[in-house]
């Protein structure tokens, strides 16, 4: 299997942008990293980060296409309205571009919707993804790594999604 060399990390929605930065900043230097945030999700950014960011809007970007090589992508959090636009195949913005090119590309594509309780509808959406081959990782934790604080559930989480990626991490304790 080989390593994940370019990501694109991408929050839709503002509940849990932290989350999705976060993941942005624990992934390693080796990594090519590239930042997309809707308008919805758009915060100050409190320190620079070693990070190329993208207009949503610029459905012209780099990542925009197979052929600039984008490993994997997190949506970190992923909105349901996100989440139903890249099921139905909607690509109205770069978000939803560079997931119809991860699918299409049959490259890592991880979804980490955060609403609950899940709809029918969203869970129509979210069976109908994973049956493609996307990954529907909430973020949810885990009681066994025994996190005890906010920032240890955030680790174990962002964890669990590079594990996904074959991203070697120590962000958990590990089932022993």
């Amino acid at each position: 299997m080989s390593k994940v060399q370019k990501i694109v990390i991408a929050t839709s929605g503002a509940s849990g942008v932290n989350l999705g930065l976060k993941t942005l900043e624990l992934l390693p230097d080796s990594i090519e990293k590239h930042l997309v945030m809707s308008s919805s999700s758009k915060i100050v950014l409190h320190k620079e980060m070693n990070v190329t960011k993208h207009n949503n809007n610029d459905i012209s970007a780099s990542i925009a296409s197979g052929s600039f090589g984008v490993d994997a992508m997190i949506i970190a959090p992923c909105s349901m309205n996100t989440l139903a636009k890249i099921a139905c195949g909607i690509s109205d913005n770069l978000i939803t571009r560079c997931a119809s090119v991860m699918i299409k590309e049959q490259k890592k594509l991880i979804l980490a919707p955060r609403e609950m309780p899940f709809s029918a509808i969203a869970l129509e959406n979210m069976q109908k993804l994973a049956s493609l081959g996307i990954i529907i990782a909430p973020p949810v934790m885990a009681y066994y790594s025994e996190q005890q604080t906010l920032d240890d559930m955030e680790n174990f989480i962002i964890g669990k999604w590079f594990d996904m990626l074959n991203i070697e991490n120590d962000l958990y304790k590990r089932w022993k």
